[in-house]
């Protein structure tokens, strides 16, 4: 693929002539900062949720403590945990967009071991919000 100013890139097919006009107008510097930003926009945003999950719990727990109500662990635990799934999918999104400016064998290979323990991270969460009791108990 080329994303260097006048590179050549003559393919035919209408998406591929797209490509190639925008082979022409992006230079490589360019290319990198925009995925740079693609990918760290993917990650502030799954540490976002994370944060924006931890602090409704937090919240929750401080509010019924206040009332004096039984704590419902469980729904706050599936609340917090499928926030923190769907961060985890941002951040597999933004360590493979970056995966794109250096695809060197050994960043392949750090890149599919960190994915592949967000994966196993994430369907170990999943798992375990299926076996959570579905009322507030």
């Amino acid at each position: 693929m080329c994303f260097s100013v006048g590179a050549n890139c003559s393919y035919n097919g209408s998406p591929i002539e797209n490509l190639n006009m925008f082979c022409n107008l992006i230079s490589d510097e360019m290319f990198e900062n925009i995925v740079t930003a693609v990918a760290t926009f993917f990650a502030l945003f799954g540490a976002v949720i994370i944060f924006y999950g931890g602090v409704q719990a937090i919240l929750r727990i401080v509010a019924t403590g206040l009332r004096r109500d039984p704590l419902d662990y469980s729904a706050i635990r599936r609340d917090f945990t499928l926030k923190i799934v769907l961060a985890l999918e941002f951040f597999i999104a933004s360590d493979l967009i970056k995966g794109v400016l250096e695809p060197t064998l050994d960043r392949v290979i750090r890149l599919a071991f960190i994915v592949g323990i967000r994966v196993v991270v994430g369907y170990s969460l999943n798992k375990e919000l299926k076996e959570l009791p579905p009322g507030g108990e």
